[in-house]
């Protein structure tokens, strides 16, 4: 499959399907395009899918030196212009979804919907009381992440990160060998992310010349602080869905992949093409 040069660095990237809209998917952090396979086959029968890996992710290119949030989001666009793929359903999870929302406010024109589900962009949530103590636990959990990947500890990193933020208890054990070591292998790049002082932070300004549809979700078993960030950001959108996965954490294409599947292909029918 290909690696293309965007933006001065390779990224790689698999088309899936031939007919349809064009449907995208932006992955989170330690991941990569894989984290959709639960997904992509049944879409690729209506949809012309796009998954890759950013930067610093998988078979994707590593630089040395600080990134940014912003460079992940001028990707998205360079990648899209090359391959003549916009406009799209965009869909984002975790921190692809923050990137999904950055691109919103930056490029609306490439949209034709947005989906994004639990973006950690915990700055909008600064002033919210009741969200403190919570956030506090999260970023001492991240600093703990942080500081055995510091060590090059990437294993117990990614063990940690998995069990006390992502997903819960013991679920380190139960994932399969070909994502604990994409884990593994992209732990530097959290370290960058979560460097990057922008990472978490958003203007929800530029939602309000986002004239696509949007829908924002979130699981019953994620912290209640995903919510939070979803109400602030809904405010900002001139039109957008909500939908709860019951049931649900962090990554409900994983979990739940059929209920996700029908979601999805229920909200883009309604703007797809004939």
């Amino acid at each position: 499959m290909p690696t293309t040069k965007i933006n001065d660095i390779n990224l790689y990237w698999e088309i899936l399907g031939q007919k349809g809209d064009r449907l995208v998917f932006v992955h989170g952090s330690w991941g990569d395009h894989f984290n959709w396979n639960t997904i992509v086959d049944e879409l690729s029968k209506n949809f012309c899918v796009l998954t890759y890996d950013r930067r610093g992710h998988s078979k994707s290119e590593r630089r040395q030196g600080q990134g940014s949030a912003e460079e992940d989001v001028s990707d998205l666009i360079a990648l899209l212009e090359h391959l003549n793929f916009s406009p799209a359903h965009i869909v984002g999870n975790s921190g692809g979804a923050a990137i999904v929302l950055k691109t919103a406010g930056a490029r609306p024109d490439i949209f034709k919907t947005l989906v994004v589900h639990e973006p950690p962009l915990f700055g909008l949530l600064k002033n919210i009381d009741e969200a403190q103590p919570l956030l506090k636990v999260v970023q001492e959990r991240i600093r703990a992440v942080a500081n055995l990947i510091a060590a090059n500890e990437y294993e117990q990193a990614a063990k940690l990160f998995v069990e006390t933020i992502a997903f819960g208890p013991g679920a380190w054990k139960g994932l399969p060998d070909h994502v604990k070591q994409t884990f593994i292998y992209n732990a530097p790049t959290f370290l960058d992310e979560i460097h990057d002082p922008n990472n978490l932070e958003f203007d929800t300004s530029g939602l309000s010349h986002f004239d696509k549809p949007a829908l924002l979700t979130h699981g019953t078993e994620s912290p209640p602080f995903f919510p939070m960030v979803l109400n602030i950001i809904s405010k900002a959108f001139p039109h957008a869905e909500r939908f709860v996965f019951e049931g649900a954490g962090h990554v409900p294409h994983m979990s739940h992949p059929e209920q996700y599947i029908q979601i999805l292909k229920q909200f883009c029918a309604s703007y797809q093409e004939a």
